[in-house]
């Protein structure tokens, strides 16, 4: 919600009269906050909020609405300054703020690129203190989103849909990030943690949707874009069915594409060619999906990342006795909070988390959310959730 200040307001007053913390109204007008004080006019960002309006009635006076709304009556005059809140006249509208209480993202649903838009477009609007760039494109040109936030020299990195048959897992992260959001700006606790102290030490960084391209493909149907219509026909074999489709728009697996003993998968997949599954490519990291994903670990320098994934109810966090001692601890509290089983090895490679622990050295994890044939039915949803949400706060406290 925007307000325009007056002569004498400042960022920490807008703190105190919203009753939000001081450092989401810092991080929501960057460019204001070395101001002590504001100029008259300047646009402020109030995260938490937006506006709503209220037509005055009969008999309604100042002083009846802010006990009518239980609001301070610094809202109204704030909020409504060319308005001589002494002389209202019944059918007049005025704006008020309203707090936002209630989740923008419903993850109970089909959930493509369309509503991932969407969803962070109304996030964004509403916590402007979320930094929303682009790690790259996918073969199809969707930005491939990044979401930022918190301010702390931990950096804590996580990701879904590598897999287009697993877009449940990007659902669940939006989940997450809109309760963290929620946490933040009303002052309640996450189980029962206060998640300003994790805003103030951690950097959160989320790719929520790295194959956009195959969750469109598995959720709506063949594109009609050309070359890429016949193209997922062919691979697909003509049938109509792509519930079963893993890999990117042209048939590259991304989480069986990075350089960590990539030509031992090579050599035992059975898919030689462009595949719905498995397929690990030609040669590694030639999908601009995969570079956007190691492109972005090189340059954010994460401390540890978290990768999900569906099948399995675990979660892998070894890789050829390359993790650090930290992993172990880190999963000993991940099974701990969350009930998944911890297994430090799999007979797997060339994932982004077996890359991420080979070249950094740092503690890596794959999470599989649930079991069953994918895409996982929404009906395991609540199962899902509160398990993952205990995983999500240890990545940020531990």
């Amino acid at each position: 919600m925007k307000v325009v200040s007056r002569r004498g307001d400042t960022l920490w007053y807008f703190s105190q009269l919203f009753q939000i913390p001081l450092s989401l109204i810092v991080d929501s007008n960057k460019e204001l906050s070395s101001r002590s004080l504001l100029n008259k006019g300047d646009t402020i960002f109030i995260p938490g909020y937006s506006k709503s309006t209220y037509e005055i009635k009969a008999g309604d006076t100042l002083l009846s609405i802010i006990h009518q709304k239980r609001i301070p009556m610094d809202f109204i005059l704030l909020m409504n300054q060319e308005k001589d809140p002494s002389r209202m006249k019944p059918g007049e509208v005025i704006c008020l703020p309203e707090k936002v209480c209630r989740p923008i993202v419903n993850p109970k649903r089909k959930y493509d690129y369309h509503t991932l838009f969407h969803d962070l477009n109304k996030l964004k609007e509403v916590y402007p203190f979320l930094e929303c760039t682009s790690a790259g494109q996918s073969v199809m040109g969707k930005p491939l989103h990044h979401i930022k936030i918190g301010k702390g020299t931990k950096k804590v990195h996580w990701n879904g849909s590598f897999h287009a048959n697993e877009w449940i897992t990007s659902a669940v992260i939006m989940n997450l990030l809109n309760d963290y959001l929620l946490a933040l700006t009303n002052g309640v606790p996450l189980r029962g943690l206060p998640c300003l102290p994790l805003y103030e030490g951690t950097e959160l960084s989320i790719v929520p949707m790295v194959n956009p391209d195959g969750v469109d493909l598995v959720l709506n149907g063949v594109p009609n874009e050309k070359p890429f219509k016949e193209m997922v026909k062919k691979i697909n074999q003509d049938r109509a069915d792509f519930m079963g489709w893993k890999a990117n728009i042209r048939g590259v697996d991304l989480n069986k594409h990075f350089p960590a003993n990539w030509m031992v998968e090579k050599e035992r997949k059975e898919e030689k060619v462009p595949s719905p599954r498995d397929y690990p490519g030609d040669t590694p990291l030639t999908e601009p999906e995969a570079q956007a994903m190691r492109e972005l670990a090189a340059k954010e320098n994460f401390d540890r990342v978290i990768a999900v994934h569906t099948q399995g109810e675990e979660f892998y966090w070894g890789y050829e006795g390359l993790e650090p001692p930290d992993s172990e601890r880190i999963a000993i509290e991940f099974e701990h909070v969350s009930t998944y089983k911890s297994v430090q090895y799999v007979d797997s490679h060339a994932g982004f988390k077996d890359w991420f622990i080979q070249e950094f050295r740092k503690p890596g994890f794959t999470l599989e959310l649930g079991k069953g044939i994918n895409p996982l039915p929404l009906s395991q949803y609540d199962t899902i959730y509160p398990k993952t949400l205990g995983i999500f706060l240890a990545s940020l406290y531990l």
